[in-house]
């Protein structure tokens, strides 16, 4: 197996990817005089989700290894689904997740010469201009066992596509009435090969140049183009763009051709892998869309969702992110990664850097009767015990307690190492504490527990001698009643109810799990959480990973709970 020794600081080795290698293979020979030029070209629709990540992290994953360089390209070549505000999230997006683009180019600076290039096409009897309907098109374009049917106007002169192809540049022209077509094959068993859309009509004025164009380039004509402009040497992509590797090769042969001989020592090489694809997850931008349109979701940045704006929000760290793609590796055979793994990798990264503190979501009163009233302590709590640099804060102990509901029973077993009548537990950082046996809680008219009784041990605080004192029952979290802030939790599951949503033939919209989303209004937080801002790591000690959310206020705080502590998705889908 070959490997290679990354940059980062540990050395350490890994396998080389196949697209690694094929890169190898092309310094070895010489190609390009040796450079590495990677770009990665997302088109301005949507916000970039965790497949966009895995293509991010190919690209520029490749030009970092390599002292190479990745520019950023936005594909703008259709107006009516594009626009600033997305171009905005994808520079947010690639730099939170730690990359540095070369340059930053637009499809849109090349309409010029994509257009200079289409006329070429057109004089030297490659291309011509199309009056058949869309749906026309469709059927003369044949099947994949049977050759298609030339158009009527495939041989039309010369000057009469040069005319009606500067035409379908003006306001007067009408959408669908016109496209130009390349002249290449109508019996090609590839159908990309038979005669393909070069340009098309679009009225829609565009996010950089406004109103000045009304024919645009289709993404097979600008994509190896532009690729070629910029001096690309890998245009690496996802399995789906194997078919139309021909048809790139193609329209580059012909580049060249106009360039003249010395562009024939440069050219670009498509790459293709596996796309990402996750259980529960929908990766269309179509359909993602739609569920921020249709408001099932609150927007693009929806902790549910699987952007990369969504997955910040929820708390994921970019770390993880990466440390999930580079464990799956790149192939070139799809498959349906088990979404499992990605939560996996985040619980791995945050155990290093989130801190932990105390918070109840359930809460139940605990009262410590033999507590002083009035008196307060100032408990130590480590903030990560991964890292000891991360330092401590302090926590307000009292006599009276919020402690989770699910932490008490009236009427236990002798498994259950909770609070329970006559049962000891410690409360982290703080002391032990035994359950009244006589008297061990209140009830409400429903038979709700309001209130749960219990003493301390004062000899047995956390740090002193009486601490080392074994007994049976767990630790437990708590924060202090009178000195804690109420907060909202929102809980997140799957949002898709089915496995494989994508390849489900029902509406997406009746797969949604329409509990995907609880929230829970009566939490209780330790004070030291209204220092934290969104972007800090949070781990729930016993329940989970949170962050702070952007809807908070100082008087609201509001966390999303990122992943729990283990996976318990597994055993409850089995139980279900």
């Amino acid at each position: 197996m070959t490997t290679i020794t990354d940059n980062s600081a540990n050395e350490e080795k890994r396998s080389l990817s196949f697209v690694e290698q094929l890169v190898e293979e092309d310094l070895a020979e010489g190609k390009n005089g040796g450079r590495i030029q990677t770009r990665f070209p997302p088109e301005p629709n949507g916000y970039l989700h965790i497949g966009h990540a895995k293509a991010i992290c190919m690209d520029f994953g490749v030009a970092e290894r390599y002292n190479g360089v990745c520019n950023l390209r936005f594909d703008d070549t259709n107006p009516s689904k594009e626009n600033t505000e997305y171009v905005e999230n994808i520079l947010n997006d690639i730099s939170w997740l730690g990359f540095k683009w070369g340059n930053i180019y637009y499809a849109s600076d090349y309409f010029e010469k994509l257009w200079d290039f289409a006329v070429w096409m057109i004089k030297k009897g490659h291309a011509y201009v199309d009056e058949q309907s869309s749906e026309e098109i469709a059927r003369q374009k044949g099947t994949p066992t049977e050759p298609g049917v030339a158009s009527p106007y495939r041989d039309r002169p010369i000057e009469e596509s040069l005319e009606l192809f500067k035409k379908m540049n003006t306001p007067e022209a009408v959408e669908g009435s016109m496209v130009l077509r390349a002249k290449l094959d109508m019996a090609n068993p590839n159908m990309h090969f038979r005669d393909p859309i070069m340009y098309r009509i679009i009225h829609t004025p565009h996010h950089r140049t406004g109103t000045k164009w009304n024919a645009y380039p289709m993404y097979d004509f600008a994509h190896g183009q532009s690729d070629y402009f910029e001096g690309v040497t890998h245009s690496i992509c996802t399995l789906e763009f194997v078919p139309h590797r021909p048809l790139y090769d193609k329209f580059v042969d012909f580049l060249i051709e106009k360039e003249g001989a010395e562009a024939a020592n440069y050219r670009p090489r498509q790459i293709e892998f596996n796309r990402l694809n996750l259980t529960y997850t929908m990766m269309s931008k179509r359909k993602l869309l739609a569920l921020v349109e249709e408001k099932f979701v609150s927007g693009w940045d929806d902790p549910r969702m699987p952007t990369l704006s969504g997955m910040r929000r929820r708390g994921y760290s970019p770390e993880s992110i990466r440390n999930f793609i580079d464990s799956i590796g790149y192939t070139k055979f799809d498959a349906l990664n088990d979404v499992a793994l990605l939560e996996a990798a985040v619980r791995d990264d945050l155990n290093k850097k989130a801190c932990r503190v105390s918070a109840v979501l359930n809460p139940v009163k605990l009262v410590i009767t033999n507590y002083p009233e009035g008196q307060t302590e100032e408990m130590e709590a480590v903030n990560n015990p991964e890292n000891e640099a991360d330092g401590k804060h302090t926590i307000t102990f009292s006599r009276n307690l919020w402690i989770e509901r699910e932490d008490f029973m009236e009427e236990a077993s002798r498994k259950f190492q909770r609070l329970a009548p006559g049962k000891e537990v410690r409360l982290k950082n703080a002391y032990i504490i035994k359950c009244d046996e006589e008297h061990p809680c209140d009830k409400d008219a429903d038979g709700n527990v309001t209130t749960v009784y219990a003493t301390y041990d004062p000899d047995t605080r956390s740090g002193m001698p009486g601490a080392d004192r074994k007994i049976k029952g767990k630790t437990l979290h708590w924060v202090s009643a009178d000195h804690c802030q109420k907060a909202e939790v929102r809980v997140y599951d799957r949002l898709f109810m089915v496995e494989n949503p994508s390849a489900d033939e029902r509406d997406f919209r009746e797969l949604l799990n329409p509990e995907s989303l609880t929230v829970l209004k009566d939490c209780y937080v330790e004070s030291y959480l209204a220092e934290k801002k969104p972007g800090d790591y949070l781990q729930f000690q016993r329940i989970g990973y949170f962050m702070l959310d952007a809807d908070s206020t100082p008087d609201h705080l509001v966390f999303n709970k990122t992943v729990g502590l283990k996976d318990t998705w597994a055993k409850k889908s089995q139980n279900a």
